[in-house]
């Protein structure tokens, strides 16, 4: 199916799809499963980053990349009505998302069935976005390293929102350009960056988005982000800290009285309105128990009482924890809530992948992508060098009240 591509006009230069014109109407029933008001809300971090810009744009041009087959695949098996995609590379005018759709997830794979998006939302990353300083202190200007969110180049590991539903494009709103320092009580290294650098500095290594999707009658928010990991540093932890306060900007947009300080790129301020409806989605890259995140950081959104945990589980991370051995062996989380095959020597695998949601939904069922080795659907997911990626697609069945 052919999107057309409208500009969405605002400070971060957004990018909004909506159904080609000529397209069938839509009925008056909303899109997806005809669920009313229940419907699958699903993260994947499916690993379709690529070394080079214009690399996934050349990937996705045909139906044959081995990689892109099996990550649409995983979503067509799991059907969700919205996913967000992360690692997913922000490609100017949306031309990779309608690659990936058109070649990848509207093809049926080895029986699955096609799934139709007809709604989408990509917008800029600060990944690969050159700070101009020396922000990892090793003495020169330049690299993924001292770019606002680490990359290779502009928009690499950035993120995708897929929907049945129809997104409201005129009210997102993305906080891309919202400076750390601006976060009151923030856990910035001040000894570690300069005060030049603090006044650039950007909070979020992607990006924060809050994407509204008409469900029946009413909105969903469906806030999505993708914090960096907590390691790759020194002492410092200054990424541990960044991850801290990027899962800290939800919890306090979520809750009254705690996000009057937070502004979206276009200038306007202020949080969540209490009476909104809201899904949290993304690689969060932190376990409440184990690996190195800073002390409490997911726990900011597991603990906060607007928030419900699905706690989706499986029975391949299990297995996998047992037969892996290393590090899970010393885990204190229970293995059946993992998301990610990490390395097994440190830090194992780990839950770092969410779908969380407001009080005005009631969980039905939730459950993580990852089969067992003697499951027929093994093969989507496998052991290293993965078929797929690292991270496992996580969903829940919810119904809004």
């Amino acid at each position: 199916m052919n999107l057309a591509r409208a500009a969405m006009t605002c400070a971060a230069a957004l990018l909004a799809l909506a159904p080609a014109a000529g397209a069938q109407a839509a009925p008056s029933d909303p899109p997806g499963t005809a669920r009313g008001e229940s419907l699958r809300v699903a993260t994947y971090n499916l690993s379709l980053n690529r070394n080079a810009a214009g690399q996934l744009v050349s990937d996705l041009s045909t139906p044959d990349n081995a990689q892109a087959k099996a990550v649409a695949e995983v979503i067509q098996r799991a059907n969700p009505d919205i996913v967000l995609l992360n690692e997913f590379d922000y490609v100017e005018g949306g031309r990779a998302v309608d690659l990936f759709r058109d070649n990848y997830l509207e093809v049926g794979h080895n029986g699955a069935s096609p799934v139709d998006y007809p709604y989408a939302f990509v917008a800029p990353s600060n990944t690969g976005v050159p700070s101009g300083f020396d922000l990892n202190n090793d003495g020169t200007v330049g690299g993924g390293d001292d770019a606002f969110g680490f990359g290779l180049f502009p928009g690499q590991y950035g993120m995708v929102v897929l929907s049945k539903y129809p997104i409201q494009t005129d009210a997102v709103r993305t906080f891309q350009h919202f400076l750390w320092k601006d976060m009151p009580g923030n856990v910035l290294p001040t000894d570690w960056y300069s005060p030049a650098e603090q006044d650039i500095l950007r909070l979020s290594s992607k990006s924060h988005w809050d994407v509204p999707v008409t469900v029946g009658k009413r909105t969903v928010h469906v806030l999505a982000a993708h914090p960096t990991p907590p390691s790759f540093d020194g002492p410092e932890d200054r990424n541990g800290r960044r991850n801290h306060d990027e899962i800290r900007f939800w919890a306090d947009y979520v809750t009254p009285g705690k996000g009057s300080y937070i502004y979206d790129d276009a200038g306007a301020r202020g949080g969540l309105n209490p009476s909104q409806s809201f899904v949290i989605l993304g690689d969060y890259n932190a376990d409440p128990f184990d690996g190195d995140s800073y002390d409490g950081a997911i726990h900011q959104l597991l603990d906060n009482k607007r928030i419900v945990d699905p706690q989706a589980t499986s029975e391949g991370a299990v297995e996998a924890a047992r037969l892996q051995g290393g590090a899970n062996l010393t885990h204190r989380g229970d293995p059946r809530y993992d998301t990610a095959d990490f390395s097994d020597s440190a830090p194992g695998n780990l839950r770092v992948d969410y779908t969380l949601f407001s009080r005005h939904f009631t969980v039905d069922d939730a459950a993580v992508f990852w089969p067992v080795q003697s499951d027929p659907l093994f093969r989507l997911t496998g052991v290293f060098p993965f078929p797929t990626s690292d991270h496992r697609l996580v969903w829940a069945d919810v119904t809004l009240r």
